[in-house]
């Protein structure tokens, strides 16, 4: 823990200094005892000061700027002006807005104020009748946010305190540009607050023009992995991966299962594997809509489903007690997303394991990820599945073909291969034209955000 070097240790425990109201629900909910984020932020939000707070995900983030953001509007009680928030929250993922929205309606029960929750993928009539009739939080997603304004149902020049949650996340998803553009249209006497699991180069040069003079808190930044999480990593060849995970889940004690998965393509093919295999399982990614998204973490949470397969829409955000196991059925491509998804495991104090699939073609994925930990991952070489051309693989074996299939070497003499986008005009236009097209679908509504 790092707290700003010039500020004071506050003398009194952080939930002793909220309203006895909020005092209340907290007791109400038995959370009596502050994580070191809350203990650390609280006394300075309360204060009114800016702040970056760092901490892992799962470490209470969301009460840590929920609690004092509810008692400034207590304190501070206004009518809600039509189409104008008093606080704005900005959140990554639909999943996430809606549970942060989930934790103001129960830290807020009974203070009376209005919130409401924003993100595409829903019809936009809802929203905007509850911005009309005025709100004091808004939680939303950037590309829905920015929608609503240029449409004029949403103004934010009475904002006095803006939140971004997650914010590394949403620079990952390119949300950049979008909350420059969001930010630039708040008054700058405001309270500003980020949030983040991690703090690369990216998230402080956003943090330096969002923030005026910050108090700045680190809990245990560099510590990558949950230590209550048991990590195995298994060698197996792309063929047998299905084969490798339904006999995983033959064992009754992966009772509730995140199974991890790159594209959405495949997500559905192997949810489809797994129904197959007589195993409750729901697919959750950007393409499904939020209606179908929210049907599956309900069965999930309530165990109607035991295995839910996911993209790494679901790496953060996913808050459900009881989660077993974490299977990385593909290893990511980024280190920083292994720590997020086996975080959705060992929360709450429990304990949790993660396994995770290695293919030749992902051998050096395995290698960032152990560069990160600052350890191996201990490999399971008993199961009957095993593959040792994988789990030694090095150079042109483990990596993976570029789009379109392996390129040939060239022959001594010739000149380097070049992808076919930039041998054909006509293709890297088309290229071009589609990435616009892509960008411009995510900010009109119809994209994920």
């Amino acid at each position: 823990m790092h707290p700003s070097p010039h500020q004071p240790k506050p003398s009194a425990p952080p939930f002793d200094q909220l309203l006895p109201e909020l005092q209340r629900t907290l007791a109400e909910e038995n959370y009596h005892t502050p994580t070191p984020i809350q203990a650390e932020s609280i006394p300075h939000l309360l204060a009114g000061r800016d702040l970056i707070g760092c901490a892992q995900t799962g470490t209470g983030k969301t009460a840590a700027f929920t609690l004092p953001l509810l008692q400034h509007l207590i304190k501070n009680r206004q009518r809600p002006q039509p189409n104008h928030p008093r606080a704005l929250i900005l959140a990554p993922t639909r999943e996430l807005a809606a549970q942060i929205g989930d934790s103001i309606t129960t830290y807020g029960r009974g203070l009376r104020l209005r919130h409401w929750v924003i993100y595409g993928g829903v019809g936009q009539n809802p929203q905007v009748q509850a911005a009309r009739r005025g709100l004091d939080i808004l939680v939303a997603t950037p590309g829905r946010l920015l929608d609503l304004m240029n449409q004029g149902h949403l103004n934010l020049k009475l904002v006095e305190i803006v939140i971004l949650d997650e914010a590394d996340r949403m620079l990952d998803m390119g949300f950049f540009p979008d909350i420059r553009r969001i930010l630039s249209r708040i008054p700058p006497q405001r309270q500003s607050l980020l949030f983040s699991a991690t703090m690369p180069k990216e998230v402080r040069e956003l943090a330096e023009t969002f923030v005026r003079d910050p108090v700045t808190i680190s809990i245990q930044p560099e510590k990558p992995a949950v230590e209550r999480i048991e990590q195995k990593i298994m060698f197996v060849s792309k063929t047998n991966k299905i084969t490798l995970l339904t006999n995983l889940l033959a064992d009754p004690t992966l009772d509730k299962v995140v199974t991890f998965i790159r594209t959405k393509h495949n997500a559905d093919k192997l949810a489809r594997k797994l129904q197959q295999a007589g195993i409750t399982v729901a697919a959750i990614h950007g393409n499904k809509g939020q209606g179908a998204r929210a049907q599956a973490l309900a069965g999930f949470r309530d165990g109607r489903v035991r295995v839910l397969v996911a993209t790494d829409i679901a790496a953060r955000g996913l808050d459900i007690e009881g989660v077993t196991h974490v299977i990385n059925f593909d290893l990511p491509n980024e280190p920083e997303t292994y720590i997020h998804r086996i975080g959705r495991t060992a929360r709450a104090g429990a304990d949790g394991q993660a396994l995770s699939f290695c293919s030749a073609e992902e051998r050096d994925d395995l290698r960032a990820i152990e560069r990160l930990l600052g350890k191996p991952i201990p490999p399971d070489t008993t199961h009957p599945y095993h593959d040792s051309d994988a789990q030694f693989a090095k150079g042109q074996a483990a990596r993976r073909p570029p789009p379109g299939g392996r390129q040939r070497n060239p022959k001594p003499g010739n000149a380097p291969h070049k992808p076919a986008h930039t041998q054909n005009p006509a293709k890297r236009a088309a290229r071009i034209g589609f990435a616009f097209r892509k960008r411009k679908q995510r900010r009109s509504g119809r994209g994920e955000y």
